[in-house]
């Protein structure tokens, strides 16, 4: 049973309640149906505090593939297979060609500077933006989750990049992962208590409980990634020998076109279209809203007056000839939540 996260009406995280509870509460004017980036929750009218058992955030991080578990002695709250932020190094690479391929083709152009990327930029950080990109949407996950559950620790498995024997610089300082890792600890330490635990001991952990994951990274099982996470979490509440609730939500990040001038390609006739852009006739793009026929989706594009929906489980469009005051804005998002 998914249980439904409450706040108070000082927007103070507090337990979640059982959805029967929940709609009784609403029903009775106590609390109010709200809407967070697509995570449903109810806020409470009257109650400012509450009583909080401790909750932790277990966080199995990876090179595609995600897992996030919210969970307390007692229950389980949700799981998150979150996909993994990972075309960041390409979109650099297409701005740079195409700034390089501009200065050729005697076009206005900013003057050259510095390469900004050598220098700390995050806390005294040096972070490539694909590395910070990675690890910024961890930081996101979690302070999303934060606002909306009482997060006393998150427990994270501890990852390293490839070491080199004699060399300590390289170990220690050079290495991006290493260094957007220690900036994920740091910003993640501003929210909660955090945990860390080693690879081995998750598998040792895991092992004990007789738990087994899957080798298929691609599955949305709760066996692939999110068997991780809830073993880190459990460990540091307790209250469980094997999983109590094991429904996944698969949370897929929008890629979004800010700042590219135009197509790559030049259309018919040498003309090149405008490429980029967050807003679609008023909504932005990714925005959750109710159609009179579809029902749930999400904003796409648009085409002359029309808006493009797409539908919020596969991602699919459902056609682009759907009129803006046919839609109710609902929430904004910057990824699709689906149950698997």
């Amino acid at each position: 049973m998914l249980y439904v996260p409450v706040v108070s009406a000082s927007n103070k995280p507090l337990m979640p309640c059982h959805p029967a509870r929940a709609r009784e509460l609403v029903r009775a004017g106590k609390a109010l149906r709200r809407f967070n980036k697509g995570m449903f929750y109810i806020k409470l009218t009257e109650r400012q505090e509450g009583f909080i058992q401790p909750v932790a955030l277990g966080i199995d991080p990876g090179s595609k593939w995600e897992g996030f578990t919210i969970k307390a002695a007692a229950r389980t709250f949700i799981h998150i297979n979150a996909d993994a932020v990972t075309w960041v190094k390409d979109a650099v690479e297409t701005r740079r060609n195409m700034r390089r391929t501009r200065r050729n083709r005697n076009t206005p152009y900013r003057q050259c500077r510095a390469n900004r990327a050598v220098k700390p930029n995050h806390d005294g950080f040096r972070l490539p933006p694909s590395t910070f990109a990675r690890w910024d949407f961890k930081l996101r996950i979690s302070k999303w989750l934060s606002q909306m559950f009482p997060i006393a620790c998150s427990v994270v498995e501890d990852i390293k990049a490839e070491t080199r024997k004699g060399c300590k610089k390289w170990n220690t300082a050079f290495s991006p992962m290493e260094q957007g890792k220690l900036w994920f600890y740091q910003e993640l330490g501003k929210l909660c208590r955090v945990e860390t635990r080693q690879g081995f001991e998750t598998f040792e952990m895991r092992n004990q409980m007789g738990l087994k994951k899957l080798k298929d990274k691609k599955s949305k099982s709760f066996y692939a990634h999110c068997v991780d996470s809830w073993t880190l979490a459990n460990w540091f509440v307790g209250g469980h020998t094997k999983p109590d609730f094991e429904k996944v939500m698969c949370l897929t990040p929008f890629q979004w076109h800010r700042r590219q001038l135009h197509k790559l390609q030049p259309a018919a006739g040498g003309i090149r279209k405008r490429e980029g852009s967050t807003n679609s006739l008023g909504f932005k793009r990714g925005s959750l809203v109710k159609h009179v026929v579809k029902g749930l989706c999400y904003v796409g594009g648009f085409m002359g007056k029309h808006l493009s929906l797409h539908s919020v489980q596969t991602g699919k469009r459902l056609g682009q000839n759907f009129k803006p005051e046919d839609c109710k804005f609902l929430a904004h998002s910057g990824w699709r939540l689906a149950w698997a």
